[in-house]
């Protein structure tokens, strides 16, 4: 008996082109494949409201996004960013920000469960998330100092 080689998985080939996923083998970019629902939103769709209690992380396939804290725009995301992965990290945890579409995106949502066992399964995603969420402290830090 012949096993077939794994099928092209068109979301595995974006998985692969995302700085978060890095370096993953195709066997972990398999398994991230079977945690995540990609979604297709809006312009005007929001990713996350500040103050409400995250449900899910977002990795940001296309298109862009705005941040937005205490009503100030801080930034615009683009493709790769991760986004709402800090209240799962701290859960359960209001979000920071308000993160709202600004053009059509695709976005790759994780819940808490997923979001743990794509943490633990592959320590390399766990320190980009960690290098992102430490990125994200600086940049606010700063502007609070300017």
């Amino acid at each position: 008996m012949s096993r077939s080689a794994p099928r092209h998985s068109a979301k595995r080939d974006i998985l692969a082109t995302l700085p978060l996923f890095e370096g993953c083998s195709t066997k972990e970019l398999r398994h991230i494949e079977s945690l995540v629902d990609e979604v297709d939103v809006r312009p005007g769709h929001r990713l996350t409201v500040q103050g409400e209690t995250g449900r899910e992380a977002f990795v940001l396939v296309s298109g862009e996004a705005e941040v937005v804290v205490d009503g100030r725009a801080v930034t615009r995301l683009g493709s790769g960013a991760v986004v709402g992965e800090m209240s799962l990290l701290e859960r359960p945890a209001p979000r920071t920000a308000t993160v709202t579409a600004t053009t059509a995106a695709t976005v790759l949502v994780l819940d808490p469960r997923s979001f743990s066992a794509l943490l633990d399964a592959h320590p390399s995603v766990a320190r980009q998330v960690e290098a992102t969420r430490a990125e994200r402290l600086r940049s606010a830090e700063a502007s609070t100092a300017a």
